[in-house]
């Protein structure tokens, strides 16, 4: 496994073809992304620990979407167990893959911490409790001032952790060392995951605003939201599929990827 070096504009093909892996499954990778929201959202439902451990086990399941969106491209249909793939190849697998979840819930709660001392925390209860935005801290510049910090630090975290779980699963990288090489792919193929990110942009913001143009004249919010939700979900489906690819054409793979489920 070597590190490849891809054009800019590969970006914008990981999202056409992220779009086009999805609709060769559509069923099983929809189903398969409204099953992956539902575990995160019953672990958090863990009372004290339940953020941290869907943190943790955030990179094994996006490592079964991952796998999922290989065996739609080699034309197989993925089954719901695929999802579980992480802790279905052996202890040492299932070890690392919780190793480098554990890693990635300090890190998270490191980044989180770190907005606290601009606003006292109401940035924080915001993301992970999902608690109301309320005038209060529309009105406070600390708030605004937390939320861009917290997004300007999960942009290195983030490309920590973006190609981490195929490497730990599918070629036995240690954690720590996952967490470096995925740092170093996204940054020698920066042209190209900018050009990604901001067409998956574009995208969700083009589609909602067809969706509230379209139905604004037929009907009110409540089914505009009715409509925005699933397709925001269907797309963030999308995005995840896309996700194999950019692993995929960011190295050079020495052996071929198990697309068995």
């Amino acid at each position: 496994m070597k590190l490849n070096l891809v054009t800019p504009r590969t970006g914008a093909q990981w999202v056409r073809e992220g779009v086009r892996v999805f609709f060769k499954q559509p069923l099983a990778l929809g189903g398969l992304f409204f099953l992956f929201m539902g575990i995160l959202s019953v672990v958090t439902m863990v009372p004290v620990i339940g953020g941290a451990l869907a943190l943790i086990v955030l990179p094994a399941a996006t490592l079964g979407l991952m796998q999922a969106a290989a065996l739609a491209l080699a034309g197989t249909f993925p089954m719901p167990k695929v999802l579980f793939s992480a802790f279905m190849h052996g202890k040492a697998k299932s070890q690392a893959m919780l190793h480098l979840g554990a890693l990635y819930a300090v890190a998270f709660l490191l980044l989180i911490g770190a907005t606290v001392v601009m606003d006292g925390g109401s940035f924080a209860k915001v993301y992970l409790f999902g608690e109301p935005i309320t005038q209060e801290m529309i009105d406070s510049d600390g708030f605004y001032q937390a939320m861009w910090v917290g997004t300007l630090l999960y942009f290195p975290l983030g490309a920590m952790f973006w190609h981490a779980p195929a490497l730990v699963f599918w070629h036995d990288v240690p954690p720590a060392k996952s967490m470096f090489f995925s740092l170093a792919a996204c940054w020698k193929n920066k042209g190209a995951m900018l050009i990604y990110m901001a067409s998956w942009f574009v995208l969700f913001s083009m589609v909602s605003l067809v969706v509230v143009t379209v139905v604004s004249g037929l009907g009110g919010p409540g089914m505009i939201a009715a409509l925005v939700a699933p397709l925001g979900m269907l797309l963030a489906a999308m995005f995840f599929a896309s996700i194999y690819l950019t692993y995929r054409d960011s190295f050079v793979i020495e052996h071929r990827v198990d697309t068995q489920a």
